[in-house]
């Protein structure tokens, strides 16, 4: 994989895969938008159902073709974004990524986990090449766990500080654990399945221990908001040393 670069897939590569992308995208956007506003689903499960499948489609385009089509992923992610930000309150695009529990600094944590979200993307990309992949993953997977975890089954909780107010943030101790597992089991297929320089299967399983012990240390330390940017690059530049 190319080191970042600020271009796009070539025009035959764009002409498929910025459509696919966008249908993908929206697909998404629409199934949790409709979680969200018919069925009750809370928004701290939709706005994670997202981050899976938006995180894991930009580890698989970095593999199978390289960083412009992760560039291209996430411009077209940008405008969809931008399209519920323009939206709004009550429509099902914003609900399922606004959390309640923000109010009333909604859209300001819509946009500066987005932008922390590129800006580790770009940094992870331009710093550790192929191994972005496991930010991406990782942070796809493993971070997007605690919040529903804790949700559901947080009992012991913790604060941190939270971007852009005093205000702090609980996580609990069950999301942090949930980080680590699934962190560790991402890291670990990726390691196996992927070309990304490991020999053995002794040596995937120490570096995804490694790699899944930074990220939840990392994601239980950042600020409310900036979790995208420090997981990726927690997780790439663990791998990155001992790869």
């Amino acid at each position: 994989m190319l080191a970042w670069t600020p271009t796009l897939p070539p025009f035959e590569t764009s002409a498929w895969l910025a459509p696919a992308a966008l249908v993908w995208i929206v697909s998404l956007f629409v199934l949790a938008g409709h979680l969200k506003t018919k069925r009750g689903v809370r928004t701290g499960f939709t706005r994670k159902f997202l981050h899976f499948g938006i995180f894991g489609a930009a580890c698989g385009l970095s593999i199978a073709l390289d960083v412009r089509a992760v560039n291209l992923l996430g411009g077209i992610g940008a405008v969809v974004i931008a399209f519920a930000i323009w939206r709004g309150e009550g429509h099902p695009f914003y609900e399922a990524i606004a959390r309640e529990s923000d109010t009333p600094r909604r859209t300001m944590f819509v946009v500066v986990p987005f932008a922390a979200t590129v800006a580790g993307g770009i940094a992870s990309s331009w710093l550790f090449g192929p191994l972005a992949a496991v930010g991406y993953l990782v942070a796809g997977c493993g971070d997007a766990i605690a919040e529903p975890v804790g949700l559901r089954w947080g009992r012991h909780r913790y604060r941190t500080p939270s971007f852009g107010t005093s205000e702090p943030t609980e996580r609990s101790i069950e999301g942090s654990a949930s980080v680590f597992v699934v962190s560790l089991i991402a890291a670990f297929v990726l390691f196996t399945q992927a070309a990304l320089g490991v020999d053995t299967t002794s040596q995937a399983a120490t570096i995804a221990l490694a790699v899944a012990g930074a990220a939840t240390i990392i994601e239980a330390v950042s600020p409310h908001g900036l979790d995208n940017l420090t997981v990726q690059l927690a997780a790439a530049g663990t791998a990155f040393a001992l790869a």
